[in-house]
């Protein structure tokens, strides 16, 4: 499986996609309708109305790149009730989108900041 840095940006366009679309269609979208720069350390993930398959676009710095993962018996869990088209999600969320998990029903502990010991 393709690993992506930490740093990388993840975008997930919340409405379905048809799959038809390739590198062009897709970065249509991105620009148009995520209103995103295509160029940026990030990738682009979009997936099909069934939600069996995901694909990601993202730029290498020497061409544009489309990764597409199918699932054979379950569905992405998507948030589709999201309030805006665009979501910007963590490395983790990625990772648990990836792995099955519907990320926006997880709730890590509260991080907690002091600037002392009592």
């Amino acid at each position: 499986m393709i690993q992506w840095d930490e740093s990388v940006r993840v975008y997930l366009h919340r409405d379905p996609v048809d799959f038809r679309k390739a590198i062009n269609g897709l970065c249509v979208i991105v620009t148009e309708l995520m209103e995103l720069s295509l160029f940026e350390k990030a990738v682009f993930v979009f997936c099909n109305k069934r939600r069996p398959q995901l694909k990601v676009l993202y730029w290498d710095e020497t061409g544009f790149a489309l990764w597409q993962k199918r699932l054979e018996k379950e569905k992405f869990k998507w948030p589709r009730r999201a309030e805006t088209k665009t979501l910007k999600v963590t490395a983790e969320q990625w990772r648990w989108l990836l792995r099955g998990f519907d990320f926006t029903r997880i709730k890590p502990h509260q991080r907690l900041f002091f600037s002392a010991v009592n």
